[in-house]
């Protein structure tokens, strides 16, 4: 993928997509008050920007 004329690896830019939605989960997650009912909401977090990250990717960049 080019940006400005420089080569940018999309690996990348789908792994700061994947963290923001991650934080995105969290911040609604502590709205609903729905961070305390949940175990390990470090993980599931984690899993849902993996997650984000990945669909990203295939939607975006797949075939």
């Amino acid at each position: 993928m080019i940006i400005a004329g420089a080569y940018f690896p999309a690996w990348l830019l789908c792994a700061a997509l994947g963290v923001i939605v991650a934080i995105v989960f969290r911040i609604a997650l502590l709205k609903l008050k729905l961070a305390d009912l949940l175990p390990y909401p470090l993980f599931l977090c984690l899993s849902v920007g993996v997650l984000a990250a990945m669909l990203i990717w295939l939607i975006w960049f797949g075939q």
